[in-house]
């Protein structure tokens, strides 16, 4: 329940903060469709769960989809809602966020027609905690159409390499399990494809080009 919490009043938090004048999308529910421009607000969702828990018959639904049942399986969710093709960190806090109780994998998601959703990614799982992240939003004319987990490898990691390819932290020196590291989620949001005024959204090919550096390299003055 704590957990539940949490990610209610920071997604409250979030809506609220990103709310101006320039912002053309009225839609707020990440289950529902959107058509959107370059600074626009767009919503979108993340939800935690055990991977099996995204699937039913072998098909994977999006999270949205009430077939999952997904409120009956101790799933958790977090909502965003970034200025498009702006590069954004999302960040969620692991202090009463415990990702192996949440099953351990995401999903991120946003839409109704098309129902575009991510593939499972592993978050945790007994032994590790993967902390670091780059998500891809591509958009069709304004229309949401796939998200992309992107990584990096392992060149910057400080701890432990998992599958060649994923940095991650041995939970018991994470602090919410008294060790010293903090476990917080952190996601890099970027964009491609094209706005619903066909202009180009540049901001992964802004990241990809910046590769070598890592994420904390590139929020380290924020």
């Amino acid at each position: 329940m704590e957990a539940h919490m949490m990610l209610i009043i920071f997604t409250i938090a979030t809506l609220i903060a990103v709310i101006s004048a320039g912002d053309g999308n009225e839609v707020f529910d990440p289950c529902s469709d959107a058509k959107v421009a370059e600074g626009d607000g767009f919503t979108f969702g993340i939800a935690f769960s055990t991977k099996e828990a995204f699937f039913l018959d072998q098909i994977q639904y999006s999270p949205c989809d009430s077939r999952l049942g997904l409120s009956g399986k101790s799933a958790q969710l977090a909502i965003f809602r970034p200025m498009v093709d702006e590069i954004s960190l999302l960040t969620i806090n692991s202090s009463n966020f415990n990702p192996v109780l949440a099953g351990g994998y995401m999903v991120a998601f946003a839409g109704r027609k098309y129902a575009a959703r991510s593939f499972p990614i592993m978050v945790a799982d007994n032994a590790n905690t993967i902390t670091s992240y780059t998500l891809v939003l591509e958009f069709q004319q304004g229309t949401l159409q796939n998200l992309y987990w992107k990584s990096f490898g392992c060149d910057s990691c400080a701890g432990v390499c998992l599958n060649m390819q994923d940095c991650a932290v041995p939970n018991s020196k994470c602090k919410s399990n008294g060790g010293s590291v903090n476990c917080d989620i952190h996601i890099q949001l970027t964009f491609s494809g094209t706005d619903k005024n066909l202009e180009a959204l540049n901001s992964w090919y802004e990241v990809d080009n910046l590769r070598r550096f890592s994420l904390y390299g590139l929020y380290s003055s924020i």
